[in-house]
């Protein structure tokens, strides 16, 4: 009986940890003049022991990670820059949540990170 329990119970468990980002990034954008591009995402988690005000967003670029910022009067949502070199016409992205999570007794360090994201340049000419 037991193990029914613990069997039925995993999905839940696994589901209550779950975390989702949406990407709120064009996936074109016309090439700029500084060879930078914002991107914005938006972050939910429906992981009760996540400490919100602790979370360290990142953009994950070429295995390089790039701080991300709140966006302003938005809630649970952030943006960053992605520098692409004038001679790359497309860009992959990922992005990474690093936070604090409540355990027995203290807290513990844990992160989130998204699938891939594509950007692609366009020139404008």
């Amino acid at each position: 009986m037991f193990k029914k329990f613990l069997m039925l119970s995993l999905p839940l468990l696994l589901v209550g940890c779950a975390s989702n980002f949406t990407n709120l990034t064009p996936t074109r954008q016309v090439r700029s003049a500084d060879n930078t591009y914002t991107v914005e995402v938006q972050f939910n988690s429906r992981q009760q022991t996540l400490r919100w005000h602790t979370i360290k967003p990142f953009v994950l670029v070429n295995g390089e990670l790039l701080p991300m910022r709140a966006t302003k009067l938005m809630k649970n949502r952030w943006e960053g820059i992605v520098p692409v070199p004038p001679n790359v016409n497309q860009v992959e992205y990922r992005y990474k949540f690093e936070y604090e999570s409540t355990t027995f007794g203290g807290f513990q360090n844990d992160s989130a990170l998204s699938q891939k994201f594509e950007l692609k340049i366009l020139d404008g000419k």
